[in-house]
């Protein structure tokens, strides 16, 4: 596109956002009622939130990249880097957080038949479907493919059996993508990738409590639910093959990598502005410094952010890419906590008070140590990327 049609898409942009974005809506998230999830059972905090999704639906920005019949705006990707861009220039929250988006969406647009696009990416982009992730399990975390939870084949419908954990807001979430072995004797060619209800009967969860007081993980359990293997003409309730669900996983986990690292890793002002306010700009050197080398490294790991959008859009993208923005992005994220507790001082660990908001800060910065397990450990990425982009021998 020449760049003076982005100018204009820039100049268009900037006057819907200061249409439509209401004043609420550009201030920081502080807790998980300023984020709207959707689904069946969502509720709006206030009504800024409410006209914001709404208008941001309507407009296809919920998922701007999407097609246009899919509920998205068609943008090319240099247009949705810019409304990006402007977005973040004033502050704007995502009208919208799923699950659907960041990682089922891909993959069934990737992945799906026509009739699993029209019905599922649609009622996500609307924000009418919540979904949750079944991916690890007690005995399978890191070695995902290991899994054991079951799917009988009955003729028309699975019975499955088995248990998932760390579903993320798997209590709250109106469907599930799951892994389930299919077939007992092949490891890899033995997993299909269902889709569920998770109000079927024989579907149950238990929340998972953590350090910091609270948690959105749960235990998933499944007894003797049964899955039909079609909702409809087209509407598959598996994506992809059977028994071929790996193909599916691997490339979901990819788009699940880059979601958890960009989920504030690189936040520069949050660290820098709590560190002045809570020393009235009065920092000390140690600290300066340290925060120098932050605002640094977040800044370069942006700068990579974009190189590898780039390469995605040219073709030219290492798969293994993912782990490192995941690896980097985890570690930028429990620095930037580090740094904020240490700007607070012993303040900062004061749990219930409220001069530290109910001990949001501790808990926010306990909340980070889970970044280097969900997604896949710190480890196996170090060893993803020695082996396939470093190409360490013995790696």
């Amino acid at each position: 596109m020449p760049d003076s049609d982005l100018d204009t898409f820039r100049a268009e942009t900037r006057k819907w956002l200061e249409a439509n974005c209401p004043p609420e809506m550009r201030e920081p998230v502080r807790d998980e009622d300023d984020v709207y999830w959707g689904g069946r059972n969502a509720s709006f905090k206030n009504e800024a939130q409410k006209a914001w999704f709404e208008a941001a639906r309507d407009k296809g920005y919920t998922v701007p990249a999407w097609p246009k019949e899919y509920g998205g705006a068609g943008l090319s990707p240099a247009e949705a880097k810019v409304l990006r861009e402007e977005m973040a220039a004033i502050g704007a929250r995502p009208p919208l957080s799923s699950f659907g988006i960041w990682m089922l969406g891909p993959a069934l647009l990737h992945f799906g038949t026509e009739g699993q696009k029209q019905r599922f990416l649609n009622e996500i982009a609307r924000g009418e479907i919540r979904w949750c992730q079944g991916y690890s399990e007690p005995g399978s975390g890191s070695d995902l493919v290991s899994l054991q939870t079951y799917g009988e084949d009955k003729g028309d419908h699975w019975v499955v059996n088995g248990q998932k954990v760390w579903t993320s807001y798997a209590d709250q979430a109106d469907w599930i993508f799951c892994l389930v072995r299919t077939d007992k004797e092949n490891k890899y060619k033995g997993i299909t990738f269902m889709l569920f209800d998770m109000a079927s009967e024989g579907c149950s969860t238990k929340p998972i409590k953590l350090i910091s007081g609270s948690s959105p993980f749960c235990e998933t359990f499944f007894d003797d639910v049964q899955v039909p293997k079609s909702y409809g003409e087209d509407v598959p309730a598996y994506v992809g093959e059977i028994s071929r669900g790996w193909d599916v996983a691997k490339y979901l986990l990819g788009h699940e990598r880059e979601m958890i690292s960009g989920a504030d890793g690189g936040d520069r002002t949050s660290a820098i502005g709590a560190a002045m306010k809570r020393q009235a700009g009065e920092l000390d050197p140690v600290l300066r410094a340290e925060l120098a080398q932050f605002d640094i490294d977040a800044l370069a790991y942006a700068a990579m952010g974009e190189k590898f959008l780039d390469e995605i859009k040219v073709g030219k993208a290492h798969p293994a890419q993912p782990n490192m923005m995941k690896y980097v992005g985890t570690e930028l994220n429990k620095r930037r906590h580090e740094l904020m507790m240490a700007a607070g001082g012993s303040r900062a660990l004061e749990w219930e008070s409220e001069e530290t908001s109910g001990g949001k800060p501790a808990r926010n910065w306990l909340r980070t140590k889970a970044n280097s397990i969900e997604g896949g450990t710190s480890e196996v990425m170090l060893n993803v990327i020695s082996k396939r982009i470093l190409e360490l021998p013995g790696a």
